[in-house]
């Protein structure tokens, strides 16, 4: 009796153990689909772009566009561009000796907006010996005004692109729902969920991208504005400075 119930309790733990190694086995065997199946797919940021259409396109380049207008603006509106210490200096100095020619000569030499209207002033002064200092007047707020409006057209440009990229990114929106409405009235439907998520996901697309370039356009914008403000104030000062001294030296043919 003691074999046989040595026997039976052997065949027991035999059974046991091999269910125990059974459940091991097939934890370890499902462990590896299941991280498969449960790991999300990861995209990449050119496949995200590539998922929004041919609107893409026209918002790439506006990017650029945008990009390049913002690094021009910050060269070309920087404080000192319209009259430079080095120029108010010379021309107060010549237009104290009454110098015209000579300032004429220097402003030529020299680029800021400053010299520029003095270079168009001058150039009438000299073409008119018998202009009034009125008539000069005239000719520089011409030239000013002239160059006021030249930088506030400049910056509307960042305002159009504020405008015309919300825009295309929602003329990709249409177009994805479009696409996603055709898909759902198919007839096709062992592909209509992947069709139907390549329609959503391009109207995401494109309204996520019009807006990424739309945004950051109108901020810019909004800063140009008030650095070309500046520049056109102190364009203002200085061409009333210079007009004072020219004046001065101009007394007699006030009237």
């Amino acid at each position: 009796m003691d074999l046989i119930s040595s026997m039976a309790s052997g065949r027991g733990f035999l059974w046991r153990s091999a269910a125990c190694a059974g459940i091991l086995l097939g934890t370890a065997a499902s462990s590896p689909a299941q991280e498969v199946v449960s790991a999300p797919a990861r995209v990449s940021l050119l496949e995200i772009v590539l998922s929004g259409g041919p609107v893409m396109i026209p918002l790439g380049a506006l990017s650029v566009l945008a990009g390049m207008l913002i690094l021009i603006y910050l060269v070309t509106l920087r404080r000192g561009a319209v009259a430079t210490s080095r120029f108010m200096q010379t021309a107060d100095a010549l237009l104290r000796k009454k110098d015209y020619l000579g300032l004429l000569a220097v402003s030529n030499r020299h680029s800021e907006a400053a010299s520029q209207i003095m270079q168009r002033a001058l150039e009438f002064l000299a073409n008119h010996p018998r202009a009034t200092l009125a008539e000069v007047r005239e000719i520089a707020q011409a030239e000013g005004s002239r160059y006021a409006g030249a930088l506030n057209q400049q910056i509307t440009y960042l305002a159009d692109i504020g405008t015309i990229a919300p825009m295309l990114g929602l003329f990709g929106t249409v177009l994805g729902m479009i696409k996603s409405f055709t898909v759902v009235a198919s007839d096709i439907a062992a592909s209509r969920p992947m069709l139907l998520a390549q329609g959503v996901s391009e109207a995401l697309v494109t309204t996520a991208a019009g807006l990424l370039v739309g945004i950051p356009a109108m901020v810019a914008y909004a800063f140009f504005r008030g650095r070309v403000q500046a520049r056109i104030s102190e364009l203002e000062a200085a061409t009333t400075q210079l007009m004072a001294l020219l004046g001065a030296g101009m007394s007699g043919r006030s009237e």
